[in-house]
């Protein structure tokens, strides 16, 4: 076997897209998210994460299907974004870590493939895969149709909101897959990371006592700007603040996978 035919059998890129071809980075960047993608589900770990999301969401759900109160879902939409901070971390620890301890970042980087084509490969692979995940939750939003009236709007925003939350997980769970061969510390670091960003700050900006400066601090991390969302709130300055932190993690995680690749 070629070296060229054992790194299309690796990453799933035909060898022989060119690098100048236009749309070859596209379709090279496609292969391997498809790739990815499709192996959450020759194992256990995708059924089992979208199972516990789900049953952990359709409990907290009776907390927005109360007769007499109003038709939505900001309170499964806050849960969600918590629950998250658990689960994306464990769906990503494998992303790079696996490829590292396995030996097959090798192989990977022999094809006609280059690091920013395999970060985003993986990242929209894990991506689809939360995508996927939040799909069955539509049928709440099926329920509150048949039983009342509902405000479309927060929930477009709430599902938007989510999304973009979540990018910014799975880019944060790449970067610390990145850096370690271990996918148990690269889970650890990544829910170390968002539970800092994100759980630690709902709690805090609870606190009546919080000092202005520390308030207005967590009032620029990732809850507070997530939950305009669920409230129906589209802020650009909160769509561009997920965008460029998402972007910022996904290029360090490329400047790590080009240092250590020469390493």
């Amino acid at each position: 076997m070629t070296q060229a035919t054992t790194a299309t059998a690796a990453t799933g890129v035909p060898s022989r897209v060119s690098a100048d071809r236009p749309g070859g980075r596209l379709s090279r960047t496609w292969a391997i998210g498809r790739r990815e993608f499709a192996s959450y589900f020759r194992s256990a770990i995708a059924y089992v994460a979208i199972t516990l999301f789900l049953l952990i969401s359709g409990w907290m759900f009776r907390s927005d299907f109360v007769p007499g109160e109003p038709a939505g879902m900001r309170t499964i939409f806050n849960f969600m974004v918590l629950l998250l901070v658990f689960i994306v971390p464990v769906l990503s620890m494998g992303l790079l870590a696996q490829e590292w301890s396995a030996g097959t970042i090798e192989t990977l980087m022999t094809a006609p493939v280059n690091e920013p084509e395999v970060v985003l490969g993986k990242f929209f692979g894990n991506l689809a895969l939360l995508a996927v995940m939040l799909a069955p939750t539509l049928f709440y939003v099926v329920l509150l149709r048949i039983y009342a009236r509902p405000d479309y709007g927060p929930i477009f925003s709430g599902y938007l909101g989510i999304l973009l939350a979540g990018a910014l997980f799975i880019s944060v769970g790449l970067f610390c897959s990145s850096l370690t061969r271990s996918q148990i510390i690269a889970a650890l670091s990544a829910v170390t990371i968002l539970f800092l960003g994100t759980i630690v700050p709902y709690y805090a900006g609870r606190d009546p006592t919080l000092r202005p400066f520390l308030r207005t601090v967590i009032d620029q991390l990732v809850y507070r700007r997530y939950s305009d969302f669920s409230k129906g709130v589209l802020d650009l300055g909160n769509i561009i603040f997920f965008l460029c932190t998402t972007a910022v993690f996904l290029f360090v995680t490329i400047k790590v996978l080009e240092s250590r690749r020469w390493k």
